[in-house]
């Protein structure tokens, strides 16, 4: 089921060993991960120093761009729910320096939530 959820746009928890191999060159000393979330090609990951967005970019994604944010410049975030005839769900987090939230939409699904969690663990 997890790589229809991964079709269909929804996060699914990822192996937390394949996650290590896949960023082990970008991860710091005595750094943990704690979860990941694999959404189609892309991977939210909270470590316990950090959240990094993973974005893998062009057809054989081998481009990769790795977007660190340490938990400290968290100002907030938020979760908009899907609706009946609006089916996205919505993520935004709103980082110290910047005008913009990060925004990563979600199907329905209760994936969100998931993430949610971590980050009012991480945000306290």
């Amino acid at each position: 089921m997890g790589f229809l959820n991964a079709l269909l746009g929804n996060a699914s928890t990822a192996n937390k060993e394949d996650v290590i191999k896949e960023v082990e060159p970008i991860l710091s000393d005595q750094e943990e991960v704690d979860v990941a979330f694999k959404l189609i090609r892309d991977l939210i990951m909270f470590t316990d120093k950090r959240m990094i967005l993973v974005d893998k970019q062009g057809l054989t994604g081998k481009k990769v761009d790795y977007h660190s944010i340490p938990y400290r410049s968290i100002a907030h975030f938020s979760v908009e729910t899907a609706g009946r005839f609006d089916l996205d769900a919505e993520l935004k987090i709103w980082v110290s320096g910047l005008a913009n939230p990060i925004q990563k939409q979600f199907k329905k699904d209760n994936s969100i939530y998931d993430i949610q969690k971590v980050l009012a663990n991480v945000c306290v």
